[in-house]
Formats: C-alpha cells, sequence, structure tokens
C-alpha cells in the first residue's frame, strides 16, 4: 500500500454507488413526453482503490443497477405536492431510461489523475437532435463527476456525431512536444487537442507540462462552407498568431460548459498552447 493510500480514509463501496445516483440525477433531459436520464456510466477508481474491489465488481455492478432502477421509481414517485399539481394540470412526463438497460463499468485510473478515494464518473445521455436542424446527427451529453472528499466538480460537454472518418484530409496541424515532431492530418469535423486522461477526450494528445490543459482546445470544421473555428477549452489560454482567444467555456457552480464562442481558422495559423507548445495549421490546396 502506498503512504498515500494508508494516510487517506478508505471509501466504504456504497459511496461509489451514492455517487453514480448523485450523477443520475445531475444529468437529466426534459423532454415534452417524458424525462431522460444517462443510461451509461463509467467509473474511475484509484488503482489501490480499484484492487480493492475488483474481486467483487460483478456484485457491485448489480446493486449499482438496483440502485438506479429504485431512484427512477422515486423519481416517478413523486412527493404529495407534485400529485396534487397533476390532478390539476394533467399526468406530469415520466422519466425513463430509453435504452432499458444500464450499462455501468469499472476501470483503474492509468492516469496517475486520482487520489486515492476519489471517484470520477462519466455518464452518457443520448440527445435528439434539435427540431431545427432536420437531418442533424445524433448527439451527447457527457457530465463527468468528480468526487474528492465531500467536494464534487461537474464538467458537462455535448457532443454532435460527426460521423466516420472521411478518407479527405481536410487539414494538417504539425508540432513538435515532449515526444518530438509530430503531424496529425484532420479528417472528422471535430477535433480536441490536449493532455488527455481518463475522462477527457483528446484526438492530438499533447505531451507536455500540466500547463496545457487536458482538453487544451478544439477545432471545428462547418461541412457546408469548410470554414474552420478554433474553440478555447483551456485554463491558462489559446493563442492564434499571438493574439488571446476568448475562452470558449463558461463555468459555475462547479460545472463548465461550452458558451459556443469560437473565432475563424485560417490556412497558415499558429496555434499556441499555454505559450508552451505551438502548432502549425495548414489547409492543403484542392487540384
Amino acid at each position: 500500500m502506498s503512504p498515500q493510500s494508508a494516510a487517506a480514509p478508505r471509501r466504504p463501496a456504497r459511496d461509489i454507488i451514492e455517487a453514480i445516483l448523485e450523477n443520475m440525477r445531475t444529468n437529466l433531459e426534459p423532454l415534452k413526453y417524458s424525462t431522460l436520464v444517462p443510461s451509461r456510466f463509467v467509473v474511475y477508481l484509484h488503482p489501490e482503490e480499484y484492487v480493492r474491489v475488483e474481486g467483487i465488481l460483478p456484485v457491485l455492478q448489480e446493486q449499482t443497477a438496483r440502485a438506479l432502477d429504485d431512484e427512477l421509481r422515486k423519481l416517478n414517485s413523486p412527493p404529495v405536492i407534485r400529485r396534487y399539481l397533476e390532478r390539476l394540470t394533467g399526468t406530469l412526463p415520466p422519466v425513463e431510461n430509453v435504452a432499458r438497460e444500464w450499462q455501468i463499468e469499472f476501470h483503474p485510473d492509468a492516469d496517475s489523475e486520482l487520489a486515492f478515494g476519489d471517484i470520477l464518473i462519466h455518464s452518457e445521455l443520448t440527445l435528439p437532435a434539435p427540431s431545427d436542424e432536420i437531418g442533424s446527427g445524433q448527439r451527447t451529453r457527457r457530465i463527468t463527476t468528480v468526487h474528492v472528499g465531500q467536494r464534487t466538480t461537474r464538467r458537462a460537454e455535448t457532443v454532435s456525431a460527426t460521423g466516420p472518418a472521411s478518407s479527405q484530409v481536410h487539414a494538417r496541424l504539425k508540432y513538435e512536444d515532449n515526444s518530438g515532431a509530430h503531424a496529425f492530418e484532420i479528417v472528422r469535423d471535430s477535433i480536441v487537442i490536449g493532455r488527455g486522461g481518463i475522462a477527457y477526450r483528446a484526438d492530438v494528445r499533447i505531451d507536455s507540462s500540466v500547463d496545457v490543459s487536458r482538453e487544451h482546445a478544439r477545432i471545428r470544421r462547418d461541412p457546408g462552407t469548410g470554414s474552420f473555428f478554433l474553440i478555447d477549452l483551456s485554463t491558462l489560454g489559446t493563442t492564434l498568431n499571438g493574439q488571446r482567444v476568448p475562452r470558449g467555456y463558461d463555468e459555475a457552480d462547479g460545472t463548465k460548459r461550452e458558451n459556443g464562442v469560437e473565432i475563424p481558422l485560417p490556412s497558415g495559423s499558429r496555434i499556441g498552447l499555454a505559450d508552451t507548445v505551438f502548432l502549425q495549421f495548414e489547409i492543403p490546396a484542392r487540384p
């Protein structure tokens, strides 16, 4: 056992279940005729905590699913005042898991992000396409909650499906980090640049100091016009040709959400990540 884990109190396995229930309650999506709950939960634990519960994972998964079923029943069994309102205004929309089954996964933290006793939960809720975007792809809202002692932080993002990668190279990135020189071909309409991690998606993984955020910036391509845009998701900032990019997210009550702020990204641009790593962005000439 490491000195860190010897000093930290052991977290009961029931705390993991309670943390998953809290995450589920955070990630609700009200619709006209129902309210949706996430059906997939990916849980990360400190490696030593994971080893401790590894032998009971089937039981832990089964009891977590039972607890989620119980919570769903509670959400559909409103208190007296809500039942009174139902009689006045009609039946309120039910809360439901459209997937019918719960998908619950447990993994050790291979990136050394979690301290002993921490719990990180990553949930996914599939959202319907907006009514004003006929033919648009499926969207997924991801809620990440990190439990450190009695403190919980949340991060939310909504990702639109971009379909399979194209065989056409839309643009290229060239950069150097701690592991050497790299070239990355952009073949999708959205990519994330950063150090990455257990709950941080990064298509372009940067080997650098912690000054570069795990999700530092996102490049978005408009498939209709072929134009590119840059979104800053970082803590210490992103620059474009030496100019600071406005922050592309808002943070309130411990939750981080993208705010839609983005700037045009022309060919030949130099993207700076916390003034630590620089990427050259090029759009290839079309024949």
